[in-house]
């Protein structure tokens, strides 16, 4: 049994996290921003980019989830200032307290595939592939760069780049169900753009993979392996709920409504697991077809 902390433990990756954590017998406490109600909870302030290194005495490791959501609101310069601060700031105070400690603690940091966005077309996207460029992809590089101390001081450190979480709890998923019901889901623009998309479970799988095997430093890719172009997404999840997609959703009106994040819905990633699949990991939805079902 591992004692494992969890900021963001109160989001849908999260949530579902601590309970399979939970589930195989794990200890989990929770890093909050509110004053403690439970035994199993921890105060922090990330905005402050500090937590007391005492507060992670114990624990083997620490999944940084914590972040403003980059979808959440339109992209204002005040709300992509919070994005990238509640990233940076929040991942350098979880890398410092994780530093101070006196034996090896695996950090697990959440990170994106915006990485290497936010239009590739149909290359191929590898752990080892260059960086995109635009605001996510920025915001990525300085996220992964926030945890230096703990790097520094020896700690395996772990960047699990995210892909399009498929989960009826959380994320874009639930949006696209109902619009799927209605009749209204479609192309996303040409529909031709990739989409890397990852189950709920087998991101929360992925991430207790990581966990277990603290000698997989740096970037993993964790999406499932199946990529493919959006307009295939949506006739499989069309399929499965047993209504049309044909409606489209023209690129411009994507870009009146969503402003400057549409670029990066619009674009294409294909994403794929080299390095989660090479350590042994075995997915439990591995197709589309599948991974839709998931979400009937």
């Amino acid at each position: 049994m591992a004692r494992i902390a969890v900021t963001g433990a109160s989001g849908f990756i999260g949530t579902a996290l601590a309970a399979y954590l939970r589930a195989r017998g794990d200890e989990v406490v929770r890093l909050v921003r509110h004053p403690p109600s439970a035994p199993e909870e921890i105060p922090w302030d990330p905005s402050t980019a500090r937590l007391d290194p005492a507060a992670l005495t114990g624990v083997d490791a620490v999944v940084h989830l914590a972040g403003a959501g980059v979808g959440d609101r339109r992209w204002t310069p005040a709300y992509k200032d919070l994005v990238l601060r509640s990233r940076v700031e929040g991942t350098t105070a979880v890398a410092g307290a994780v530093a101070a400690q006196d034996r090896p603690v695996r950090l697990v940091v959440a990170s994106a595939i915006g990485y290497y966005g936010p239009d590739r077309g149909e290359e191929v996207l590898t752990e080892t592939s260059a960086p995109g460029h635009g605001f996510l992809a920025e915001v990525v590089r300085a996220w992964e760069g926030a945890p230096a101390s703990a790097h520094d001081a020896g700690m395996p450190v772990a960047h699990a780049r995210t892909g399009l979480v498929m989960s009826a709890a959380g994320g874009m998923f639930p949006r696209l169900v109902r619009l799927t019901r209605l009749g209204l889901a479609g192309p996303l623009g040409s529909g031709r753009q990739f989409m890397s998309w990852v189950t709920l479970p087998d991101a929360v799988r992925g991430y207790a993979h990581l966990i277990d095997h603290p000698e997989i430093r740096g970037p993993v890719n964790l999406v499932g392996p199946d990529p493919r172009p959006q307009r295939e997404v949506a006739t499989a999840l069309a399929r499965v709920l047993h209504r049309p997609a044909v409606v489209p959703s023209p690129a411009f009106a994507l870009r009146v409504a969503l402003g400057e994040f549409a670029t990066d819905v619009l674009g294409s990633l294909r994403v794929v697991p080299d390095r989660l699949r090479d350590s042994g990991f075995d997915f439990e939805h591995s197709t589309l077809a599948g991974a839709a079902a998931t979400l009937a």
